[in-house]
């Protein structure tokens, strides 16, 4: 599955590159596509924002049983490399 195929009310799975925070849920809030989505996303606190789309990591429609993993474009994979170089 495409991040850009992720629609409105699918569970989503995180993955922000710090293994303490790996493996968060959220619930997607739009149906847009590009390089930032919006996510209701279950961590310390419940809170509804913006997320890289680099960041989803596995996807699951409302009607399926488990999840799919996430393919990213080369955009969303070139700005994962830019933002990656902010913090080495």
């Amino acid at each position: 599955m495409k991040t850009n195929d992720i629609k409105k009310g699918y569970r989503v799975k995180l993955d922000n590159g710090c293994s303490r925070y790996n493996g968060w849920m959220g619930t997607m809030m739009d149906n847009a596509r590009g390089n930032t989505r919006m996510v209701e996303v279950e961590g310390f606190e419940t809170e509804t924002g913006s997320v890289y789309a680099h960041d989803i990591k596995w996807a699951k429609a409302p009607s399926d049983n488990g999840f799919t993993r996430v393919e990213h474009t080369e955009k969303q994979l070139a700005l994962k490399m830019q933002v990656e170089s902010f913090f080495v």
